[in-house]
């Protein structure tokens, strides 16, 4: 691919030099049509991230995840505990589909859609190179002594830093707490909810740490995703690719001379500017083939074809391209292994549509009082004692709730009131009782069906056993 005498085998990432210490990255600010585009993306997916929290449909805030009150809301549906497999297959999804199109179309999730990319590169990226300018200013500026300027320009970044910071983990906070108790803690103050507000300061110091320090390593140490690529990567996926059969042909690459007839000399079109190294966010050379610490952002491209039309030879010497689109001219089509991902997506996505159809929004779960087993009454009553949780998922109050029994004829006895209320999104239990006739009985473990009313409106169904003496059946 590269010239053996130009490149030598790499076995350390690129941010790491030869004494083994870590290699600072300076990118070059990036432009082009594929920047645009990103930039596009990017800001749409922030106001999204920031706007998600404090969006309520029917009541319901649009994203939610309290882990310690385990509530989850998806897309303004409210999941419980008792909700558990459904979210489950929602994530399995998003790893399917993650896969998916990874196998067809490499880290195009990094590059365009990961958080920590949108954050690094469209926000803290973007005012390093506000304040401190482009890669060669950013460069002088670590050589330069800690005089005046260079307080300034560090101290200014490193606290325009930390509000983003400070930002970005009030907005995580109202994901996990909600929008409303986040607002409700600011107004009250932090004084109020001191426990709270250390838990934001240290999420802003990480955050910090982040962005202004582990910067790329992320990608590279910490998230795991990088190293699918060697499992689900093949040469028909696409990705980000430099075109070495163009860019080396017969005499390798060569730097640009005026009026020089390339194609006559047998050189290859890459020019050797190393611009598309410079651009890189994560330090690595593209011509070397995909690497672990590519996350396919497009930067080498826009580079790369800025150079190509400076030197008035064709675009696309570094562009989206599969292996065999290199070496066979062949057009991207769907393998079979990708079919099957694409089967599973479906599939799973069928079966969570299924299950959100039939999901009730109000949960009945009655359960027989552990170590109980059962009262013969007068009159032939055999009695058995429950327990019962009653779940609203909804964001109206169901009034008036009472059970009655569908499947056999008997009574049910509650140990507090027969009728009562229960809260949106709020769960009520009770003890009650259930009176069978012993006759009445066929087994001396009955399945008993139970309906569950809100007046006249039958909400809800479930089972339970009821237990009776063995000489009844």
């Amino acid at each position: 691919m590269s010239n053996p005498e130009q490149e030598s085998f790499r076995d350390s990432i690129g941010t790491i030099n030869e004494e083994g210490k870590r290699a600072w990255i300076f990118p070059k600010k990036p432009s082009g049509k594929f920047y645009k585009y990103r930039k596009w993306v990017s800001y749409a997916l922030l106001i999204f991230l920031f706007a998600a929290p404090f969006i309520k449909i029917n009541g319901n805030q649009f994203l939610l995840f309290n882990v310690l009150e385990r509530k989850f809301n998806i897309f303004g549906f409210p999941f419980w505990p008792q909700d558990f497999h459904l979210f489950v297959i929602s994530m399995i999804i998003g790893v399917v589909f993650i896969t998916l199109f990874t196998v067809a179309f490499g880290r195009i999730f990094c590059g365009w859609i990961c958080p920590q990319t949108i954050f690094m590169e469209m926000v803290f990226r973007r005012i390093e190179y506000w304040i401190e300018g482009d890669r060669g200013k950013q460069i002088r500026l670590k050589k330069q002594k800690w005089d005046k300027e260079k307080i300034r320009k560090r101290l200014t970044k490193w606290i325009l830093f930390y509000i983003v910071s400070f930002f970005i983990a009030n907005i995580f906070l109202a994901y996990l707490i909600g929008s409303d108790n986040l607002l409700k803690y600011i107004y009250e103050g932090p004084v109020n909810h001191i426990g709270t507000f250390i838990s934001l300061i240290i999420f802003s110091i990480v955050f910090y740490f982040i962005f202004a320090w582990f910067r790329e390593q992320v990608c590279v140490i910490a998230c795991p995703y990088g190293r699918l690529q060697g499992v689900l990567l093949d040469k028909k996926s696409v990705v980000v690719a430099y075109d070495y059969k163009r860019g080396e042909k017969e005499k390798g690459r060569a730097k640009f001379k005026k009026n020089e007839d390339r194609e006559a000399s047998g050189k290859g079109d890459c020019i050797d500017c190393a611009q598309c190294v410079h651009v890189c966010p994560t330090g690595i050379d593209i011509r070397n083939g995909t690497q672990l610490e590519c996350v396919n952002c497009t930067a080498c491209i826009d580079a790369c074809d800025a150079m190509m039309e400076k030197v008035d030879l064709p675009k696309g010497l570094i562009r989206y391209a599969s292996e065999e689109n290199i070496v066979e001219d062949k057009k991207f089509k769907f393998s079979l292994r990708m079919k099957a991902y694409t089967t599973v997506l479906f599939l799973l996505i069928g079966v969570l549509i299924t299950m959100l159809t039939l999901r009730s929004d109000v949960e009945a779960r009655v359960l027989r009082l552990p170590g109980q087993l059962y009262e013969h009454k007068e009159n032939n009553i055999i009695s058995n004692v429950y327990t019962y949780k009653l779940v609203n998922k909804t964001n109206k109050t169901i009034e008036n709730v009472h059970f009655a029994l569908l499947s056999h004829d008997g009574k049910i006895h509650w140990v507090t009131k027969e009728s009562f209320d229960v809260p949106k999104q709020e769960l009520v239990e009770g003890t009650l009782f259930i009176e069978l006739p012993a006759t009445i009985l066929e087994d001396d473990k009955e399945r008993v069906k139970i309906g569950v009313y809100s007046d006249d409106d039958l909400i809800e169904t479930t089972k339970v056993t009821f237990l009776g003496p063995r000489s009844y059946r």
